[in-house]
């Protein structure tokens, strides 16, 4: 057995981004920048008024102002030109007539005919946008590396970009292997029982912002197993398999990857998700993970997780994690460290964390409404009130 930091250090050793592909706006969202990307021009590109009001030369103190002929409507080229003793109407957006400095808010300003005056002065420069003065041309806007949501992408039309570099979606393939198990519409026969692990895996994958390309079945016999994951391994970047990894007859995950592949472990010094298996299939990584539902699930958040994240091009790989205080005691195994699944609560500045029950890794229940997994070591008894880590699997709903 190798203890998860190494595990977790192997795994990076033989994962890389994806390589980058071109992608349209409306396809890139969610998706790592591949390049670093500046602007060529101002923005604005030319100075704009930031109100609706009136365009004027701010040292200018007449008292009553000649309006001067023009819409100042966002889109159109200003028409008038600005002189002391003369105001232009300007909207917000509209750029600002010539030889004007500043702009007057239409609440400042009384219409008299073909004049207007203004209850209060302007200094040069106010209410006005300058050219260049969101983004100068030559500015880095976005880095190689940075996730696009939407703001991102909006700053990428801005700057005139139609279409961007990123890295794409990992491609994963999910089988479940074993002869025991049905589909979950179908009921289960002596000994059977219905095939969770594959949906729960394929949402995870979802969620982690891969593409499951390729899912299905497996039987427990060599032949089948080699033959579907050589199938899977032609479509998809990544394949993961749940099942076939203990020591037992059938247990043949690990021997079908050796024969294709290298397998660089297959035990994790970890509770849940000890027989753990990570190789590579030509170049690409395979992890064969436990057949327990909490096992599998443990385990592709640990590890699998971070390497497709990794494969798309994020740096940020892993959840956070904060220090809690223990709400009861905790027996922590004598020899392995425990993901110990648990609710984390805030309270007067405190984190505070209590185990979902009983954490058997057959029982999925314990999974769900768990918002941490608690990194407990081995040693003695953890009493109440006991500091330990908790990887935040999603932040408490009042945080």
């Amino acid at each position: 057995m190798i203890d998860p930091h190494i595990a977790f250090q192997e795994i990076l050793n033989h994962v890389a981004p994806l390589s980058p592909i071109a992608l349209s706006l409306t396809e890139a969202m969610g998706l790592v920048l591949a390049e670093e990307v500046r602007a060529e021009e101002n923005y604005p590109p030319f100075a704009a008024s930031t109100v609706d009001g009136w365009a004027v030369v701010a040292a200018d103190d007449s008292p009553r102002r000649r309006i001067l002929e023009g819409s100042g409507l966002a889109g159109e080229v200003p028409q008038a030109h600005v002189v002391p003793g003369t105001a232009a109407r300007v909207m917000t957006g509209a750029p600002l007539p010539p030889g004007s400095d500043a702009v007057v808010m239409r609440e400042d300003s009384v219409e008299e005919g073909e004049f207007v005056r203004f209850t209060r002065a302007v200094r040069p420069g106010e209410n006005v946008r300058p050219a260049g003065s969101d983004i100068a041309a030559g500015t880095i806007v976005l880095k190689a590396g940075t996730p696009l949501g939407p703001a991102e992408i909006g700053l990428l039309a801005t700057v005139g970009r139609f279409s961007v570099r990123v890295h794409p979606r990992p491609r994963v393939a999910v089988l479940s292997t074993g002869d025991e198990l049905v589909e979950p519409w179908e009921v289960p026969g002596p000994g059977q029982i219905r095939d969770s692990n594959r949906y729960a895996l394929i949402a995870a994958v979802r969620q982690a912002g891969g593409e499951v390309v390729h899912s299905g079945r497996v039987s427990d016999r060599a032949e089948d197993l080699q033959e579907e994951v050589r199938r899977a391994l032609e479509e998809a970047d990544v394949l993961i398999t749940s099942g076939g990894v203990s020591e037992g007859d059938r247990d043949l995950v690990g021997v079908v990857l050796s024969e294709l592949g290298i397998v660089h472990f297959r035990r994790v010094r970890q509770k849940p998700g000890k027989p753990l298996t990570f190789a590579t299939v030509g170049g690409k990584p395979c992890f064969a993970l436990p057949g327990n539902p909490v096992s599998a699930l443990v385990s592709f958040e640990l590890y699998v997780r971070p390497a497709l994240r990794r494969m798309a091009g994020h740096t940020l790989l892993r959840r956070p994690e904060v220090e809690v205080r223990l709400r009861h005691p905790v027996r922590p195994d004598p020899a392995r460290v425990e993901f110990v699944r648990a609710v984390v609560e805030r309270e007067e500045n405190q984190w505070w964390a209590r185990t979902t029950g009983s954490q058997a890794s057959s029982r999925l229940l314990s999974l769900t409404g768990a918002n941490a997994l608690l990194r407990i070591p081995p040693g003695p008894p953890l009493p109440e009130g006991a500091v330990v880590s908790a990887i935040l699997l999603a932040w408490p709903e009042d945080h």
